[in-house]
């Protein structure tokens, strides 16, 4: 059993602020995570029109709610450093785009990966486009139905593009209750010669150990410098503390489970002598 691939999922918990992404950066580098991945949004295209006047509250003043999306978004100049800053600091990064023009933003950046959240699964123009890209892409199937993920697995499949399922609940925080870990097996079992990966939204860490314990090859937890920070994404995400007793765990799994072979270990022949007094 090979490790499994970590991405940090910073998304949008850097409320904006370049120095909070790149404290998320250095925390995803420090717990040994593979990558780190940001989001990134054309507003006037990703905001619905019925939400685009609405006012909101915000640390920064009463706005609406276009306007706090757009001061929360990072641009050339902040995807350059970070860019910049992921190669100083040896961590991949990537974001997912939520539309096809950041999609094309994201292509002046040699990312190794692309990621397709749940909402965007069943957009069949945006998929195709990363598809198209060749790139290997993580699909999140959270508020999917089968034919809507048979659907995105035939694009890929017809484009020729790398692709590995996430099973994902889209509740944030998700209740335990829901998570549902053994869609697992069963995403494996529909999709033979796809590799399955989980991505996470519970605010606990022992839900992706159980993940990675069932054979998730590939894993995505969003962090956060503190889950009282205001912004939408916090309460789901774990905090460094929290990032570090799952890598932690996740590491070790793999000496955990072993190769399934029949076998005695180091010193057990030396207790059965001592125990096995009939012998």
């Amino acid at each position: 059993m090979n490790e499994v691939y970590v991405i940090a999922e910073a998304g949008i918990n850097h409320n904006g602020d370049l120095s909070i992404a790149k404290k998320l950066m250095d925390l995803a580098a420090e717990t040994n995570c593979d990558a780190i991945k940001f989001q990134k949004r054309t507003p006037d295209i990703c905001v619905p029109e019925s939400m685009k006047n609405v006012s909101r509250e915000t640390p920064w003043g009463q706005m609406t709610y276009l306007e706090y999306k757009k001061r929360i978004e990072f641009g050339r100049d902040e995807y350059d450093e970070i860019d910049r800053y992921s190669k100083e600091i040896g961590l991949t990064w990537s974001a997912s785009a939520w539309d096809i023009d950041s999609l094309t933003f994201l292509d002046r950046y040699p990312l190794d990966f692309h990621k397709v959240a749940s909402a965007m699964t069943t957009n069949v123009d945006f998929v195709t486009e990363v598809a198209r890209r060749g790139k290997p892409t993580y699909v999140s199937t959270g508020m999917c139905t089968w034919p809507e993920i048979d659907q995105v697995v035939d694009i890929f499949d017809r484009l020729g593009c790398p692709l590995t399922l996430m099973h994902t609940v889209s509740t944030y925080p998700a209740d335990p209750s829901h998570l549902n870990l053994k869609m697992i097996h069963t995403l494996r079992d529909r999709y033979p010669g796809i590799p399955v990966g989980y991505s996470g939204h519970e605010s606990s860490v022992s839900p992706t150990i159980v993940a990675v314990a069932l054979g998730a090859v590939a894993v995505e937890r969003h962090i956060t410098l503190n889950r009282s920070m205001w912004g939408t994404d916090h309460s789901a995400s774990l905090e460094p503390a929290g990032l570090r007793q799952l890598m932690g765990s996740l590491r070790k799994i793999p000496t955990i489970m072993g190769d399934g072979v029949r076998k005695s270990v180091p010193g057990e022949e030396e207790v059965a002598r001592k125990l096995r007094y009939w012998l």
